[in-house]
């Protein structure tokens, strides 16, 4: 199958080593064939998370998505998450495929999965890119986390979507892109409720600090400056602790910052890769 612009793409599924599957697409580049690049998505989101990058990333690397355990069109079993099994998920993938190292980004959840898989798997990752992405959610996390799982197992996924919308864009943007916000929310409800519960565990209990001074490969950290999910405070200490990263704060833009700021995401991105294969 070939998209509008004459790329290839293939779809599949990897069976992982505990039998789960998970869902990837790979756009092969035709331009930079022998560059790898893995895009991860945040909670409760998909592959589809990355439609206005991939058109302009696919021209410098060949593109891989997956869809997280628990999202999209990967398994869904009510299973305890934690952050090594989904870093153990993509290392099945890159193994299937036959990839020895990628430049792996992710952004929000898919930044905290990008990170410990730098930790967990060093020699497998070419290049970092941390979007809207935090080392740890503070002390209170586990209790927060938890309430919003409670809330949507009690009342719904539903119950999340004003929250959610504030969170994840400029007030600017909901006015002006409409669309773009139905389609995520879409997303967002269509999602299995208890492997909501699951992730959101998992995100409660992440916390990475303690290895980011092991890391040293090309990082790019980027965060909206509104962004009150993961913020700019957590993106300098990143940057502080990371060696051969780069900061990058984006104005006025709050948390999914590849929807809101593709240009700008692009931009990073690109630079990212070509610093990573020079």
């Amino acid at each position: 199958m070939s998209d509008i612009s004459g790329k290839s793409i293939i779809k599949g599924a990897v069976r992982t080593r505990d039998g789960e599957s998970i869902s990837f697409t790979l756009h092969n580049s035709s331009e930079m064939p022998n560059r790898r690049l893995v895009l991860i998505h945040s909670l409760a989101m998909n592959s589809v998370f990355w439609r206005k990058n991939i058109p302009a990333l696919v021209e410098c690397a060949n593109v891989l998505t997956v869809d997280c355990r628990g999202h999209g069109n990967s398994s869904k079993s009510i299973t305890k998450y934690s952050i090594e099994l989904f870093t153990s998920d993509l290392e099945d993938v890159l193994n299937h495929l036959g990839w020895d190292d990628a430049v792996i980004v992710g952004a929000s959840m898919g930044g905290s999965v990008s990170l410990a898989f730098a930790i967990n798997y060093p020699q497998r990752a070419k290049g970092l890119g941390l979007i809207d992405t935090t080392a740890w959610y503070g002390n209170d996390a586990p209790q927060k986390w938890a309430e919003r799982a409670a809330k949507a197992i009690n009342k719904g996924l539903a119950a999340l979507i004003d929250f959610q919308k504030t969170r994840w864009f400029s007030e600017s943007f909901i006015d002006k892109h409409p669309e773009e916000v139905s389609q995520l929310v879409e997303t967002f409800l269509a999602n299995n409720v208890q492997c909501f519960q699951e992730t959101c565990t998992m995100l409660g209990a992440f916390d990475v600090r303690g290895s980011l001074q092991d890391l040293n490969l090309p990082t790019a950290i980027i965060v909206g400056e509104e962004d009150y999910a993961t913020p700019v405070e957590m993106a300098h200490y990143m940057h502080e602790n990371i060696k051969n990263s780069s900061l990058e704060i984006i104005p006025k833009a709050r948390h999914l910052t590849p929807i809101e700021c593709p240009t700008e995401i692009n931009a990073s991105l690109k630079a990212l890769i070509a610093k990573a294969y020079q």
